[in-house]
């Protein structure tokens, strides 16, 4: 493996029962059960831009115990000084990254520790970030829940095509939102 495409989101971003489909098995709430069952996704590729019931996706997201967390400018800023933290302490090679208002994009060489591992490392020192900053975006409920959905996703990226194919994808992403290119300081050229 030369990398690792690593895709997670905020609290909220992709429901188990989104109409496009999800890679969840099941619907654990009982008030987002009632906009359907969990729609297994069995490709691959990315279905974020698969046309889609976007009214009952709103309305299943306003089911949530909690608002589905948008990270404004600052917060993004804080996310991406907690990953840097993550990296001084573990070594992590960023070839790329853009941390959206809803979910994260990176792009990582390989490492020693399993990518589950790694999400939870940088969710958790984003997470602290936010603390320490006085930004969580969850911050007025008494539970402190976390602004991350749990779980995450990754994409093995064994060829230098499919690796750079990645970037290209991740450095686009804001792009294509209609948001500004996202340069981080932490990250290096591929080669």
């Amino acid at each position: 493996m030369l990398a690792v495409h690593l895709i997670f989101g905020c609290y909220g971003f992709w429901l188990p029962n989104d109409p496009r489909g999800s890679w969840s098995a099941y619907v654990r709430n009982r008030k987002l059960f009632e906009f359907g069952e969990a729609k297994r996704v069995s490709s691959p590729e990315s279905v974020a831009r698969t046309p889609h019931d976007t009214k009952l996706r709103t309305a299943a997201k306003r089911a949530l115990r909690y608002p589905a967390v948008q990270l404004d400018e600052f917060q993004i800023q804080a996310v991406g000084a907690g990953f840097v933290k993550a990296q001084e302490q573990s070594g992590y090679r960023f070839f790329a990254c853009a941390i959206m208002p809803d979910h994260v994009h990176i792009v990582l060489g390989s490492h020693r520790n399993r990518p589950k591992q790694i999400i939870g490392h940088l969710k958790g020192n984003a997470t602290r970030q936010l603390l320490a900053d006085g930004l969580h975006p969850l911050s007025g409920y008494q539970d402190f829940p976390s602004p991350w959905a749990r779980g995450g996703w990754a994409v093995f990226l064994d060829t230098e095509d499919s690796a750079q194919a990645a970037v290209g994808y991740v450095e686009q992403n804001s792009i294509e939102a209609g948001q500004p290119r996202q340069t981080w300081p932490f990250c290096v050229p591929m080669y």
